[in-house]
């Protein structure tokens, strides 16, 4: 099992192994009874392992790390429901953690990450290629279609654009063409048929 593929799952305990992803989620498997389920990204987040760092005293250092100073480290790990003994812990093999920054619920974390990953003999380094697609990628999937709706939408946008010119085309073209919108040729036309109708109202009249 590869370090880069494990996540962290909001909502749900303990570490998980990304088999797949989705569109609206992942397939994820616990490291701890080894299910495989489906997390939706409407009700989780994920979190690389690979992309957590921890504050220290100095720069922020990624988590891979503290890991390593534990693997290092002599003294037992402690009980993670034990909070002075959690912090007392790292205090000795990690003591530039800046414990001012980091909640004791991290620290506990931490610990119970590390079991976990103690347990199925998980190399403990940050890979050196790009880690494959996860679930960080598919909860942004939707996001990431965006730029292709604006681009089909531009690429109509000239076609709105050239429909405009021809109704503002035409519009100049009737203006010129005179208030009643007929051309010049078809004006005198229209006087014509006009004299017409009020003879022939003349002549009914006159009958």
């Amino acid at each position: 099992m590869e370090y880069y593929k494990l996540v962290a799952v909001t909502g749900l305990p303990g570490l998980y192994e990304l088999v797949s992803s989705k569109k609206d989620g992942a397939i994820v498997r616990s490291l701890q009874d080894k299910t495989t389920k489906f997390a939706s990204t409407r009700i989780h987040q994920f979190s690389h392992l690979e992309s957590i760092e921890i504050y220290t005293t100095g720069e922020n250092v990624n988590l891979v790390e503290v890991f390593q100073a534990m693997e290092k480290g002599t003294a037992a790990l402690p009980d993670a429901k034990d909070d002075k003994a959690v912090k007392a812990y790292f205090q000795e093999v990690f003591p530039v953690m800046d414990f001012d920054r980091v909640y004791n619920s991290d620290m506990k974390k931490i610990v119970k990450w590390f079991d976990i990953l103690k347990k199925n003999e998980v190399e403990l380094k940050l890979s050196e290629a790009e880690p494959e697609e996860g679930a960080e990628e598919a909860m942004q999937a939707e996001v990431a279609a965006a730029p292709e709706e604006e681009e089909a939408v531009s690429e109509e946008k000239p076609k709105k654009a050239a429909a405009k010119k021809a109704k503002a085309t035409s519009s100049e073209k009737a203006a010129e063409e005179g208030a009643d919108g007929e051309t010049p040729k078809a004006a005198p036309k229209k006087a014509a048929a006009k004299r017409k109708r009020l003879l022939r109202r003349k002549q009914k009249n006159n009958i």
